[in-house]
C-alpha cells in the first residue's frame, strides 16, 4: 500500500538530480527555483520580455531575452551580471550603399528588480536615388545607445554620404559618411559610387561598390549569426552587399533592402535612365543574456 508519510515528491526529484545539499521542497518550490533563473539558485533572477530562448555552451546554460521591436526587460526578482548586444536601425542606400547601424556588445551589466526600457531602431526608409538616404534609427538599452546608420549618397550636386553608427557611401566622387568610433566604420570612397560600412570593415576601397561586411555577435547567442553589414551602391557599379544584412545594389532597378533586425545597410538603386529608389535599411536588434546553471 502507498504511504505518503514515507515519500516526498519533493525529496525524490531532489535526489534524482544528485543534489543534496539542496533543501528539501515541494514541487511548486522546485519550479520556481527554475525559473529564477538556475537550477536551485545558480543565477536567481526572475526576467521577462523579448523571445526567450535557452542553450548550452561548453557546460553553462544560457538565457538569451531576444528584442526585435522595442520593450521591456522586466526584472520581477533577483539579480545578475548580464551580457548585451544593442545594434541600431541601417540606413537606406541611394545611389552609395547605406551605412550599417551602429553594433555594440559588452559584459557585466548588472541588472536588479525593476523595468528597463528596450529601444529597437527602425531601418532607414527607401526613397529617390536623387537625394541621400535615410538615415535609421538609434537603438537603446541598459545604459548603451548604439548609433543609427548613415545614408548613402545620393546623385545630386553636393550630395555626400551621411555620417553615422557606419557611414554612407559616396557618389560620383563626392565625400563617404564617417562611421562611430567602437560601432562601424566609414562609408567607401573609391569607384563611381561606394558600397556603406559595415561594423567589421568600411564599404569599398576599389570600383566594385561593395558594402563593408559586419560582424559577429560574438557568442551571445547559440548560433552567433553575422549582423551591420553594409549596402552595396548602385548605378554602374551594382555591388555586393557586405556580410550580416547588407542590400545588394543595381545598375538596373531599385536597390535591395537590408535583412530585417539585421542593422544591415540598403543597397544603392540605379539613376539612369530612370531615378530608382534605394533599398531600405534594415531594423536593429537587442540581445540579453545571462548565465542560469553551470
Amino acid at each position: 500500500m502507498f504511504r505518503q508519510d514515507r515519500t516526498n515528491p519533493s525529496t525524490a526529484v531532489s535526489n534524482w538530480r544528485g543534489r543534496h545539499d539542496t533543501p528539501k521542497a515541494w514541487p511548486s518550490s522546485a519550479v520556481s527555483s527554475w525559473l529564477n533563473g538556475g537550477l536551485f539558485g545558480a543565477a536567481g533572477l526572475t526576467a521577462f520580455g523579448g523571445i526567450i530562448t535557452q542553450y548550452v555552451d561548453s557546460g553553462t546554460t544560457y538565457r538569451v531575452h531576444t528584442f526585435r521591436g522595442s520593450g521591456k526587460f522586466f526584472v520581477s526578482s533577483g539579480s545578475a551580471d548580464v551580457d548585451w548586444l544593442v545594434i541600431a536601425g541601417g540606413a537606406a542606400g541611394a545611389i552609395g550603399g547605406g551605412g550599417a547601424g551602429g553594433m555594440q556588445t559588452g559584459t557585466g551589466y548588472a541588472v536588479s528588480a525593476g523595468t528597463y526600457t528596450v529601444t529597437v531602431g527602425a531601418g532607414g526608409a527607401g526613397a529617390s536615388a536623387a537625394n541621400t538616404g535615410a538615415s535609421g534609427s538609434n537603438s537603446v538599452a541598459l545604459g548603451t545607445t548604439s548609433t543609427a546608420g548613415g545614408g548613402g549618397a545620393g546623385n545630386t550636386a553636393g550630395q555626400v554620404g551621411a555620417a553615422g553608427g557606419s557611414g554612407g557611401g559616396h557618389y560620383g566622387g563626392h565625400a563617404a559618411g564617417a562611421g562611430t568610433a567602437g560601432q562601424g566604420n566609414a562609408g567607401g570612397s573609391s569607384g563611381t559610387s561606394s558600397g556603406g560600412g559595415g561594423k567589421g570593415e568600411a564599404g569599398d576601397t576599389d570600383a566594385n561598390g561593395d558594402g563593408g561586411d559586419g560582424a559577429t555577435g560574438y557568442g551571445i547567442t547559440a548560433t552567433a549569426p553575422t549582423y551591420a553589414g553594409g549596402g552595396g551602391s548602385g548605378s554602374a557599379d551594382s555591388g555586393t552587399p557586405g556580410d550580416g544584412g547588407g542590400g545588394a545594389g543595381s545598375t538596373s532597378a531599385a536597390g535591395s533592402g537590408g535583412v530585417p533586425n539585421s542593422g544591415g545597410g540598403g543597397g544603392g538603386g540605379d539613376n539612369s535612365p530612370s531615378l530608382l529608389e534605394g533599398g531600405s535599411g534594415g531594423a536593429g536588434i537587442v540581445v540579453i543574456r545571462y548565465a542560469v546553471a553551470a
